[in-house]
């Protein structure tokens, strides 16, 4: 598949950021003007009309972020998990990282197993209360940690051989 990336940015800057194994910085530079658009667009209903890895990158982006912040339950529970979906088939159909395909698509086996706790509104208190009653999600958010920095060098690498 022919890789689109169809937003301008400084290629040159791209390029260091990839010779100086600023991978996160360089992914980074990928993703914000596609934060840009979507913010623009106001939801993220076209995000369809975009490429595969424009969006694989953006959905990414919003999933590595709330990961990092708060885990797979905060990613649930502020309603991004239509883009565990969305990153699990683009990284299907660019036959991309499946170590990071099997850790989302345990997370999202959890989800549906447990929908009805982990879909409703949650107090503060209750929202809490979800990390000790979901253990499960640590070793999934462990196991991300550790390979999210892989599919970053991936893309980048990817986007710069266009």
């Amino acid at each position: 598949m022919t890789i689109q990336y169809n937003e301008s940015l400084d290629s040159e800057e791209l390029k260091q950021l990839a010779a100086s194994e600023k991978w996160e910085e360089a992914f980074d530079l990928l993703a914000q003007p596609l934060h840009i658009w979507l913010n623009q667009q106001g939801s993220f209903e076209k995000l369809a009309q975009r490429s595969p890895y424009e969006q694989l990158i953006l959905s990414f982006d919003y999933v590595q972020g709330q990961i990092g912040q708060g885990g797979f339950i905060q990613l649930i529970q502020n309603g991004y998990t239509t883009l565990l979906v969305l990153v699990i088939e683009n990284l299907q159909l660019l036959h991309l990282a499946p170590e990071m395909v099997k850790v989302l698509d345990d997370a999202l086996k959890v989800y549906v197993l447990n929908y009805e706790a982990l879909s409703r509104e949650t107090s503060v208190e209750e929202f809490g209360k979800l990390y000790s009653e979901f253990k499960e999600f640590e070793a999934l958010e462990a196991q991300f940690n550790n390979i999210h920095i892989t599919l970053i060098i991936e893309l980048v690498q990817k986007i710069l051989s266009k």
